[in-house]
């Protein structure tokens, strides 16, 4: 591995060098074991301890297959899906791994005793497999988290309605949570020049996410005016979508925790903020029994802030907690759009507001390749930036995963994994330095509240 690290720390290195490099017999990487899949049995999700599940340990290395590519992995993220993993629920991915490996020889390698979790990147290609053109040794890149096989027709107009569409390093094995990581060529973007290798790592999963719901087609089709009701307004998936409602000539309503989150909402250019906590909104009366009139309140509060508006669009994602909230407050033919639930997956709501008031629902997860791409070239011009809060090491993801787990976070929470320090990787200082104040945001929005 140290050959490796040479050639990643050397301005001088050349495609030859990195297609040259030796590669080692194994690799570092952040896993759950098959074996422990049970340790959490019988307790309540919040008393799950992903410093107990999350292991550092040494894997063999998988050589890339057709379509594939090898990266050195400079640093990663922590993203909802690892916490998922790494308590086991809603279920066990070994069950991914099991259903992948019957697919084909090259899937067959991904069912393993092991997980290594991980569904972001900012790296450097070591080796590609055949039929990958695009992209060469030394090539410096993120990776979004799509894994497709498009064999089917249905894939082929949306690629996240392929039959066999898997989330890289929650579905597959080898994720960006370890020294080397293997995915497909067409998970591959352009690393932003202007960013270090840990804020480079931030975006991907999630800035693409909240651009498929709110900007695609596919998903709210948000257009300038729109007011956006957005929920975490201030975490890992809700920061991206409040920057994409500004840069988009939307104006969102921020929901947040705590003063010092609604300050960093402020900071992005946020004007209409609602600190839940602080005005005591509480939906449900007991764990069977929504109140519809806070929900009303809270719909009051809304127009305050808008001018007597309702929400064009509600960016949902806590799922059980605001679900019967965001349906009722969504205007008129208005548009709930949601993905992931962190409070619970089983939604209630009140359907005469929906059905009666010609609202909708959509789903969205994830985002295509396209999609990914330009989410991700907003980032790269500097429209769009990371939401990095604080990083840790590779060897310290359990404790990553459990700050984000505990909500105890700002925006992202990045991972070092061959980069030895923070800070490196930056090659086009003159537009980082245009844009210092906004990267640096997050992480004195993290000090502030620690």
């Amino acid at each position: 591995m140290d050959e490796i690290i040479s050639a990643l720390l050397s301005e001088d290195a050349t495609p030859q060098d990195f297609a040259s490099v030796r590669l080692p017999e194994s690799y570092r990487g952040a896993v759950v074991r098959k074996e422990d899949t049970g340790m959490f049995e019988g307790m309540a999700s919040a008393d799950k301890d992903p410093r107990k599940s999350l292991h550092l340990q040494d894997v063999p290395v998988p050589l890339p297959s057709a379509g594939e590519a090898l990266i050195a992995v400079m640093a990663s993220s922590v993203n909802y899906n690892t916490v998922w993993s790494s308590i086991f629920e809603p279920l066990p991915t070994f069950g991914f791994l099991e259903r992948y490996a019957r697919l084909s020889p090259a899937a067959a390698r991904h069912d393993l005793p092991y997980h290594v979790l991980g569904s972001d990147l900012a790296g450097v290609v070591l080796r590609t497999g055949p039929g990958v053109n695009r992209w060469k040794p030394g090539d410096r890149v993120v990776a979004h988290c799509l894994s497709v096989e498009l064999e089917s027709a249905e894939g082929h107009d949306d690629t996240m309605l392929d039959p066999e569409q898997r989330i890289w390093g929650f579905e597959t094995n080898f994720g960006g949570l370890a020294q080397l990581a293997l995915v497909k060529s067409n998970q591959l973007m352009p690393k932003p020049e202007h960013l270090s290798w840990e804020e480079a790592a931030a975006p991907g999963l999630v800035n693409s996410t909240a651009y498929r719901q709110l900007v695609s087609r596919n998903g709210a089709g948000m257009k300038q005016g729109d007011n956006v009701l957005v929920w975490g307004a201030s975490g890992g998936l809700g920061s991206y979508a409040t920057q994409l409602a500004l840069a988009g000539g939307a104006n969102p309503i921020c929901v947040v925790s705590s003063p010092q989150k609604a300050d960093i909402c402020r900071s992005m250019g946020a004007e209409a903020i609602i600190d839940r906590n602080a005005e005591g909104y509480r939906f449900w009366k007991d764990e069977q029994t929504q109140d519809p009139k806070e929900w009303k309140r809270f719909g009051k509060r809304i127009r305050e802030l808008t001018g007597g508006e309702d929400v064009d669009i509600v960016f949902e994602h806590p799922g059980r907690e605001t679900f019967g909230a965001s349906v009722y407050v969504t205007r008129k033919g208005g548009t709930v759009v949601t993905c992931a639930s962190t409070s619970g997956f089983k939604h209630e709501y009140d359907n005469r507001y929906l059905w009666m008031s010609l609202k909708r629902i959509v789903g969205s997860h994830f985002a295509n390749y396209r999609e990914a791409w330009e989410a991700n070239r907003l980032v790269a011009k500097g429209k769009i930036h990371p939401t990095l809060s604080k990083t840790y090491a590779l060897e310290d993801t359990g404790q990553a995963a459990y700050e984000v787990h505990r909500n105890l976070h700002q925006g992202k929470v990045g991972v070092l994994c061959l980069a030895p320090e923070e800070g490196l990787g930056v090659r086009d200082e003159a537009m980082r330095a245009k844009h210092i104040d906004a990267i640096n945001r997050f992480r004195e929005g993290s000090a502030q509240t620690s």
